[in-house]
């Protein structure tokens, strides 16, 4: 049995669960409301204030299917409580960000500044010009946003310049050595 999928999700107080034919789940909280069409082979049910996710049979496919699927709708329920957030950090001599307005405008060395304009329901902003935070109550969009910010300018090896994740760690290598 799938450990994640058997796991029951609690519904916290302010958010509602919908599950329409076809297992499109709305999600309704304080922070926003998600909507997604789920797998229609799994069964979603409510159960005492818990969303219970039970699979057909036990083949490979359904197996899969069941730990994603309750791993969706937890994500659902924790982004409109209380959102997710990447931070990013920008590393370089003259690297820097700036917002404006909606736009975030990033100037990594290139002959012309980058930029990005948010997403519908994400939020960047910045702490001094070197970190941004990306937030927003959908994980997979905060993360996709994030990843397309980062490769703007990937972090290179020798020098640590580049926009990296702050919980990522660059792997230093050693420059050239001079010939004797």
């Amino acid at each position: 049995m799938s450990r994640i999928g058997r796991m029951p999700i609690a519904i916290p107080a302010g958010v509602t669960v919908d599950i329409a034919e076809n297992n499109k789940v709305t999600v309704k909280g304080p922070k926003g409301t998600l909507e997604r069409v789920l797998p229609s082979e799994m069964e979603i049910k409510i159960e005492d204030g818990h969303i219970v996710v039970t699979r057909p049979n036990d083949l490979k496919k359904m197996k899969s299917l069941h730990g994603l699927t309750r791993t969706l709708i937890n994500n659902m329920v924790v982004g409109v409580t209380n959102g997710y957030a990447k931070v990013l950090e920008i590393n370089g001599v003259g690297y820097r960000a700036q917002k404006q307005g909606n736009k975030l405008v990033l100037s990594l060395g290139y002959s012309h500044p980058v930029e990005m304009i948010d997403p519908e329901g994400l939020t960047t902003t910045l702490e001094g010009q070197n970190k941004i935070t990306v937030s927003g109550i959908d994980k997979e969009k905060v993360g996709q946003y994030a990843a397309e910010i980062r490769d703007k300018r990937r972090p290179e090896p020798y020098k640590g310049k580049g926009i990296k994740y702050a919980d990522e760690v660059i792997r230093r290598k050693v420059g050239k050595t001079g010939k004797k």
